[in-house]
């Protein structure tokens, strides 16, 4: 955590335990003392952590994504679960326009090339984002702030979102996966990873878009196996891909077919990878404290 979180806990009245190297089983032998618990995305909560929690209120994720919770475990037990994608929704917005800008210009390839005295201008013609239509898969805080920050560049937002509805807003279009699978140029995934979405967007749903597509994915890596990214990339249905997740994110530990695909992304031109940052800004780190401890105080306050 930021070091300001102590300062932030105490000032609204609260005894803070900052134990930022704390292991597992530390945890496990502690947490009876504790009405909140404040994690990151490496603390795995689940039943067995929880069997002591007697006196547990809330969970607290610094950060958007839960799937490191057993919810249905929490939910048991009437603990809390509380998020701060509102604190890292701009950094994600930001980077998947860095990201995009750079993968239609070929910036990164052109790059390497100037520095190894390739001068090729023809070879590392790009594309303008003006004009075209950009699809999204999902339309909470992420794919609201990618849309916000497209509002500029006069290009067809679509966005598809299954818990939603009458979401359209200034920024993008409500639309069905049909729409986007018949117009989209730029396809960004921005779902949480549940059972219902690990590798949901596979080969086969790749192949469902009508034009060959530029990919974004700054979600989770297991939504979007290796496997499929590198097929598709291969057969030219993804023209280029930037990729902030990986299916395994432990480089040390890739499977020998994982290896093989990683390596195949890493010696691609098609691909730009970031290792996990889109929401991990010097400003979100501060920012994730403050709406978690603001959202901490509210439920001590019975305030939803």
């Amino acid at each position: 955590m930021h070091n300001d979180i102590e300062l932030l806990l105490s000032d609204a009245g609260f005894e803070a335990d900052y134990r930022p190297d704390i292991s597992r089983e530390e945890i496990k032998h502690l947490i009876a003392r504790y009405e909140g618990l404040i994690i990151r995305s490496k603390t795995k909560v689940d039943a067995e952590l929880l069997r002591q929690a007697g006196r547990l209120r809330f969970v607290a994720r610094a950060g958007a994504g839960i799937d490191n919770l057993d919810v249905d475990a929490l939910n048991q037990r009437g603990i809390k679960i509380i998020n701060a994608p509102e604190g890292n929704r701009n950094a994600v917005g930001e980077h998947c326009v860095a990201m995009l800008l750079a993968l239609l210009n070929n910036v990164a390839k052109a790059d390497k090339e100037v520095r190894r005295g390739v001068w090729d201008r023809e070879g590392n013609r790009g594309y303008e984002l003006q004009g075209k239509t950009v699809g999204l898969l999902g339309y909470g805080h992420m794919g609201q702030a990618f849309a916000q920050k497209l509002g500029s560049f006069a290009c067809k937002v679509l966005a598809y979102d299954k818990y939603k509805r009458d979401y359209t807003d200034g920024h993008a279009q409500e639309a069905s996966m049909e729409e986007i699978y018949e117009s989209a140029d730029i396809f960004s995934i921005h779902v949480p990873l549940t059972a219902e979405t690990r590798s949901m967007v596979g080969g086969a749903y790749m192949k469902r878009f009508k034009k060959n597509v530029f990919l974004i994915n700054t979600a989770r890596g297991e939504i979007l196996p290796l496997k499929d990214i590198c097929e598709a990339i291969a057969s030219g249905k993804i023209l280029g891909a930037a990729l902030d997740v990986l299916e395994n994110e432990k480089l040390n530990s890739l499977t020998v077919e994982q290896q093989k695909y990683f390596e195949f992304l890493v010696n691609s031109d098609k691909t730009i990878l970031t290792p996990h940052v889109a929401g991990w800004s010097f400003e979100s780190y501060e920012k994730i404290n403050r709406v978690l401890v603001d959202k901490i105080i509210n439920e001590f306050n019975g305030i939803e």
